[in-house]
């Protein structure tokens, strides 16, 4: 009989079981990784002893890399969670409770950080000191440590009393009860237990992601003057629906409250690209609401990051440790717009109030409105909050201990039940999060409650309503088509020097919406149409080459087929429901020849189309920005034999043909070809080069300006998770 169960779950995502030695191991860690446990069976609720408790792994093994694809691959914060709350691991008096703690393994730094990150995950700010250093009076600051402290139960304690660690190497170490592990290469682990074996991989292939939980159908949203679309109504527990989140709709921008696990997926099921968005307005820094961070990363612009400083450092804490980078370099990636607490910031006719909120974390809920002719319609989006008779049993005199005032329970409560338009609840429940009953005589319009797991009771019904995947809320309803002003944006930034009145040719044309996966352009045709993208997200495929990669809003698809006659390389496929301009050949080339812009474009065409089947640069970025860096893009041609010089310029290097490869020592650890690059690392930390570069055949290579590639947030993205992979096969070379 087999001791070695194992598991695939999904992706990048296994469980080992070995029941004689009492351990469940979870192999990798996504987000919502507990979801898919769950969806799997593979945690289960059992009663014991009286007691309802989840089983469930005991032991994590990290990813030896934080981020796979574009999502964080180490993600430890809710699997921990579930092993001491909902199995019981660190309550009194439970069956589980038997001095055994939730453990992580991997390589040092992995676990390390993940130490870190829980701890932040946990607390968020940790003392008086790091409060007022975001612009908090002492005072304040004083209030909120005693609320912090109350929901600590008196003390902040190390990540590593609630944790043990297990630190792998290439020669196999005990985990527990006499099973093994150890590392073989980049991701790929030997577990043994007596005389079995298995082998774990926690690689993705190239063109995979971490999936979601659960499905989600797809929706055609059309842009509104002010709306809400309800895009998560769950929980970090609720295997059916996406965390708790909206979208607001303002004057045809789109603008996201909350960034959960699984939110590319989303916002492809609501036909939004990453291009679209305008800018993220965050709450606080737990993983239902953050994990999906990166993901805006993917943006050929810098999303502006909209949160009061006091939860903009939190956040900054825990994500700048899980990610090993300094705080200052996190927010490289956003341009960063401070809101003040309990006043109305005016972001371009759409205000938005941020109010503190009792919580573990730094929290604010978020009240959002707009003038029009009948006032000010608003929305209030109350993640994550506390519930009254938690809060009530908070209150002390004794201002030295933790805990609250009888004037700050009123005060919260008289917030809590402001009147508006459309109010969303968390009413999760529990010590840490809020109750439909505390609302029972809010005289908002319309409740909704959200951040729950389990189905609504006929009391909780009668108090709100609740809120299907994709559902939108009008406040102010739209008589203007902002497909047209998208439109005619993207077309002057296209063609600065074009006169509008040649521009207005163009749009001219009709606006056509292509269903979910079906085609735009097959690979092999010349097309009489070209196509601008307004709005979701367009697959480019081409098998042969092994390209598989996404274009959003501001893509300009089948214009080098159309202008030269010549087949399209590449099948272009709607991902979602897409909206684009269609542009006749001939009315399109006509176009170019009149403006004189054909020359231009045939100079940059080949340069464009290289960077276009890379990696690096054929997802996301933009029409105007390809043209840029094909423009400034130099090539440089090296022969066999060579050795490159170790003082190249802060710029990325990449290989359009030919062989190169990088050394360490003697060794050769990676082979460099056509579409691959180096240099990421001056260009991301202005640090020296551990490795040569020696010319293996006769080489072309472009050198592109660093700094231009740092100011396109999806590359300076690639080019940190390139480097972080990198840099582990550097180590591991350098043992070795």
């Amino acid at each position: 009989m087999t001791k070695i169960g194992k598991y695939q779950v999904s992706d990048g995502l296994f469980l080992v079981e070995i029941p004689d030695a009492g351990l469940q191991i979870q192999c990798g860690c996504p987000a919502d990784s507990v979801k898919h446990l769950m969806k799997r069976g593979l945690i289960v609720t059992k009663e014991k002893d009286g007691v309802i408790y989840e089983t469930g792994p005991n032991v994590v093994l990290l990813s030896d890399v934080l981020v796979q694809n574009g999502s964080f691959a180490n993600l430890a914060e809710f699997p921990v969670l579930q092993m001491l709350y909902r199995q019981g691991m660190i309550l009194p008096n439970h069956p589980n409770n038997t001095g055994i703690k939730p453990m992580l393994v991997g390589i040092a730094e992995q676990v390390e950080a993940q130490i870190q990150y829980i701890y932040r995950g946990n607390y968020g700010l940790v003392s008086e000191e790091e409060i007022i250093s975001t612009g908090i009076s002492p005072e304040t600051a004083h209030e909120m440590m005693r609320l912090k402290l109350k929901f600590a139960f008196g003390r902040i304690s190390p990540a590593n009393e609630l944790l043990d660690t297990c630190i792998v190497e290439s020669e196999p170490v005990e985990i527990r009860n006499r099973v093994y592990i150890r590392r073989l290469r980049l991701n790929v682990f030997e577990i043994q237990y007596k005389d079995e074996k298995v082998i774990i991989d926690l690689n993705l292939a190239p063109h995979n992601s971490y999936s979601a939980p659960y499905p989600l159908g797809f929706n055609n949203i059309k842009r509104e003057y002010f709306a809400v679309i309800h895009s998560g109504e769950g929980d970090g527990w609720n295997v059916n629906r996406p965390c708790m989140s909206s979208i607001l709709m303002f004057q045809g921008k789109i603008y996201l409250i909350d960034a959960g696990p699984n939110v590319l997926y989303s916002l492809t099921a609501l036909g939004i690209g990453v291009n679209e968005i305008e800018g993220i307005f965050h709450t606080h820094a737990h993983d239902d609401h953050i994990a999906g961070f990166t993901m805006l990363m993917r943006s050929d612009h810098r999303i502006k990051y909209y949160a009061a400083p006091l939860v903009r450092k939190s956040v900054a804490k825990k994500l700048s440790v899980l990610m090993s980078i300094p705080e200052d370099n996190l927010f490289d990636y956003f341009q960063v717009c401070d809101l003040d607490i309990d006043v109305w910031n005016n972001i371009e006719g759409l205000e938005v109030k941020p109010v503190f909120s009792p919580h573990p974390v730094e929290t604010t809920i978020l009240i959002f409105r707009s003038l029009w002719e009948d006032g000010y319609p608003s929305y209030a989006h109350f993640a994550d909050i506390v519930s009254l008779k938690v809060l009530k049993g908070m209150i002390t005199d004794d201002e030295s201990k933790p805990g609250i005032s009888q004037e700050y329970y009123d005060r919260v409560k008289k917030i809590y039940l402001e009147e508006c338009h459309i109010k969303k609840l968390d009413v999760g429940g529990g010590l840490i999060h809020g109750d439909a009953k505390d609302f029972t005589q809010d005289l908002s319009e319309k409740i909704i409650l959200s951040h729950t797991s389990d189905d609504l009771t006929d009391e909780q019904k009668e108090i709100g309503s609740g809120a299907p995947f994709g559902m939108v809320d009008v406040l102010i309803p739209t008589v203007q088509n902002y497909l047209h002003t998208y439109a005619r944006n993207f077309l002057r930034s296209y063609f600065p020097t074009a006169p509008s009145h040649e521009l207005s040719i163009l749009l001219n044309n009709d606006m056509v919406t292509f269903n979910p996966h079906s085609i735009l352009i097959k690979n092999g045709i010349v097309t009489d149409e070209i196509y601008l993208l307004l709005t979701g997200n367009v697959e480019r495929i081409q098998s042969e080459l092994g390209i598989h990669s996404f274009l959003s809003a501001g893509a300009l698809i089948g214009e080098t087929s159309a202008l030269d006659s010549v087949p399209c390389t590449g099948t272009y496929r709607a991902a979602n429901f897409v909206r684009a301009l269609r542009l006749p050949r001939i009315l399109y080339f006509n176009f170019v020849k009149r403006n004189n812009l054909y020359t231009e474009i045939k100079k940059l065409q080949h340069k464009r189309e290289f960077l276009q089947q890379t990696s690096l640069f054929g997802e996301v970025v933009s029409y105007p920005t390809q043209n840029d860096l094909a423009k400034a893009m130099q090539l440089c041609s090296y022969l066999a034999g060579q050795v490159l010089p170790e003082t190249l310029s802060p710029d990325i290097f990449m290989v359009k043909c030919g062989k190169l490869e990088k050394f360490i020592g003697n060794s050769a650890v990676e082979t460099l070809r056509p579409g691959f690059f180096f240099g990421e690392e001056i260009v991301l930390f202005n640090i020296k080069s551990t490795y040569q570069i020696r010319v293996i055949e006769d080489s072309d290579v472009y050198q592109i300006p660093g700094n231009m590639l740092l100011d396109i947030p999806v590359v300076r993205w690639k080019l940190f998770e390139t480097y972080q992979k990198r840099l582990e096969i550097e180590v591991d070379s350098a043992v070795k």
